[in-house]
């Protein structure tokens, strides 16, 4: 993993040039994730994967459907590649099987199913998002909180799937940010919004040392306490309830962690957010943003580009993938010196930075 000032950030080059056939993956996109979830949901990959390769009858029986839907839903699956067709029977493609292996597509599976039961609807908002910059899309999701954390406490299983997401987008990158983050002298973290846990567990799992306390919005507090509970951390980990925009954080932290959170707010918002970090670390202390980030340059990563569909037009009014310099500039009004980043290898444009407080005092007004 390189790590960089942020003033010499690396230029993601541009996806190739627009042709015929990539503006019509473009203006079909939609369908061609449609054949990616009912793949999933009807379990065609998995099923090929255990018993296939197998004829489009066999396939059909497995999965009781009518013979026109498995004309369909081969058909599409097919010819996006992900599966494989050689004479009458069908496999999976390698590259699912490779992933599967690997223990990384169950996650792609859960970001799948967050898409498609989430943000899917939403999307269809994205252009009234960016006429009124607000997220309209939120109306889709029944509630009266303005942004959708807080509304995922009255939807159950939406709430279950979004959990499901986090901590599968997490593990994609989070065994970086446990390799990349020095805190073998740090006793105290702060994990502000650490959701079920997924960083915190890992980090306290690789520094023995160090005590969690994870601020996190009281309806989803519940759980959790139990995700810490069932990993055996409980004593080492703590959940405090509360707003981490009105309430007062834990004090005399040697490190404060943001886990995929800055995307959803302003870059006011995030200033605000970080000068409460500041006022809670020990001097010499250090903040953390591991997160998806886009380039400076505002041509790439695509996947940064099309989630930032997501955050203009769903969860809160504000946010998207923001590039490093935006972070770079919050991070220097609220204090902040020594800013570092690490580019977190892989298809995820995930990226972690580091920096830190200060050792020395304010000087005093006098001073001037």
């Amino acid at each position: 993993m390189d790590s960089f000032e942020l003033s010499s950030t690396p230029v993601t080059p541009k996806v190739g040039a627009l042709d015929m056939d990539r503006l019509s993956f473009i203006l079909f996109g939609h369908a061609a994730f449609q054949y990616l979830n009912a793949a999933c949901e009807l379990g065609l990959l998995e099923l090929l994967m255990n018993r296939g390769p197998l004829t489009s009858e066999e396939i059909r029986k497995e999965l009781l459907l009518e013979e026109r839907s498995v004309e369909i839903l081969l058909l599409g699956s097919t010819a996006l590649g992900l599966t494989v067709k050689e004479g009458r029977r069908y496999s999976t493609a390698p590259l699912i099987i490779s992933l599967s292996k690997e223990g990384a597509w169950r996650k792609i599976k859960d970001t799948v199913a967050f898409e498609q039961h989430i943000v899917y609807e939403g999307q269809a908002d994205f252009v009234d998002s960016l006429r009124h910059s607000t997220n309209a899309g939120l109306r889709r999701i029944p509630g009266d909180h303005p942004d959708l954390y807080h509304r995922l406490s009255q939807h159950p299983h939406l709430k279950s799937i979004f959990y499901q997401y986090m901590r599968s987008w997490s593990e994609l990158a989070n065994d970086h940010l446990v390799a990349e983050l020095d805190l073998a002298n740090a006793t105290r973290m702060l994990d502000c919004g650490g959701g079920d846990a997924v960083n915190a567990i890992a980090l306290a799992r690789h520094n023995p040392g160090i005590e969690v306390t994870i601020l996190e919005i009281p309806g989803s507090a519940a759980v959790t306490e139990t995700v810490i509970a069932e990993a055996g951390l409980a004593e080492r980990i703590s959940v405090q309830p509360g707003d981490m925009f009105t309430d007062q954080f834990p004090p005399e932290n040697d490190c404060v962690l943001f886990a995929h959170q800055l995307v959803i707010w302003t870059p006011e918002e995030n200033t605000a957010l970080l000068r409460k970090a500041y006022e809670a670390l020990k001097p010499g202390g250090k903040v953390v943003i591991f997160s998806s980030i886009s380039n400076d340059a505002g041509n790439g990563p695509l996947i940064a580009a099309l989630d930032s569909v997501y955050f203009a037009a769903v969860p809160a009014e504000g946010g998207m993938i923001y590039p490093w310099s935006v972070y770079e500039k919050c991070l220097r009004e609220s204090g902040f010196s020594s800013i570092q980043c690490a580019d977190v290898p892989g298809w995820t444009p995930h990226g972690i930075i580091t920096a830190t407080k200060s050792c020395e005092p304010p000087r005093s007004p006098s001073a001037f």
